[in-house]
């Protein structure tokens, strides 16, 4: 215990030592949020088909067991796919398991030349700037809150939004099992002087989820089409849980601004018609900017209409 303190104590002393470590553990968490982005859509498909053949095989008649055993028997030939922790680390292409020299993070692409060592096939650059992302926001939450519990909330805070923005980037999903528990969580430290109100987080909740399903009915009225997913109203909700109802203004503002500019370049660069758009990711970008710097830009919005 004593060991842990005098280590805390000389972090909170010493900012350099402080944030090489956490560029450290960034890129090493970065590299596990890697796996999870990659590998939970697979299992919730896996998920969805089983529950599907389950639904399917319901209308036959048999007992219930019967019905679980056919549902068994008929996925066997297909493959569960890998947890999180167990399951090593493959190369999608060969599916041969990398080591742990391979895993290195950043450095192993590097070394690599940016291509798996068993088949040389080229490794996306995926990889390695989600590492680099999970590092780059890992420093800057801890250069701006120091060695504190708020860098602690803004580190777990930010890390599941990046999760959140590469599985809505590849699939346009949001799923719940990641979603729910960051707003739970939103919540529940707002009963731990997390320096948001638990009146603040529930209204921020309410309002997150509510300001977003207006705008998707408002639009689904007019125009007869579905704007965005439920799982973006799901995710302003867990934003609003942990900044509070006071912040939620500023992320639909700058969300909106980055998704008109990224999204409208990305039509341009594509060439193609309207196409759905992961709105995910500039919620994700807009909550982490508000978490840093959210006072001091509603401070110099405040200021210049004052003017």
């Amino acid at each position: 215990m004593q060991i842990l303190m005098d280590l805390g104590q000389l972090l909170s002393q010493n900012l350099l030592l402080l944030l090489g470590l956490t560029a450290i553990l960034g890129l090493m968490v970065g590299s596990f949020l890697n796996v999870v982005i990659l590998r939970q859509p697979k299992r919730m498909f896996h998920q969805w088909r089983e529950q599907c053949q389950l639904l399917l095989s319901s209308d036959n008649s048999g007992s219930s067991s019967e019905i679980i055993n056919n549902v068994s028997n008929s996925t066997t030939t297909e493959q569960t796919p890998p947890g999180f922790v167990k399951q090593r680390s493959f190369c999608p292409n060969c599916k041969h398991q990398l080591s742990a020299v391979d895993n290195i993070p950043l450095f192993s692409y590097l070394f690599l030349r940016g291509r798996c060592r068993y088949c040389k096939q080229s490794i996306s650059l995926r990889y390695p700037f989600t590492e680099m992302l999970t590092a780059l926001v890992s420093v800057a939450i801890v250069w701006h809150f120091g060695y504190s519990a708020e860098s602690a909330f803004g580190l777990v805070f930010s890390w599941v939004l990046i999760v959140l923005s590469g599985i809505d980037i590849d699939h346009q999903l949001l799923p719940d099992d990641i979603v729910l528990p960051l707003l739970w969580a939103g919540l529940l430290l707002s009963l731990a002087a997390s320096g948001v109100s638990p009146q603040d987080a529930i209204i921020g909740a309410a309002a997150g989820y509510l300001s977003l399903w207006s705008i998707y009915q408002l639009f689904k009225l007019l125009t007869g089409k579905e704007g965005m997913g439920y799982g973006d109203f799901k995710l302003l909700a867990a934003i609003g849980a942990w900044l509070g109802w006071q912040m939620l203004p500023l992320v639909v503002l700058l969300s909106s601004l980055l998704g008109a500019v990224i999204g409208g370049l990305l039509l341009v660069i594509r060439r193609k018609g309207s196409q759905p758009v992961p709105f995910g990711p500039y919620l994700a970008t807009a909550g982490c900017v508000a978490f840093l710097w959210g006072d001091q830009l509603t401070g110099l919005y405040l200021n210049y209409f004052r003017l």
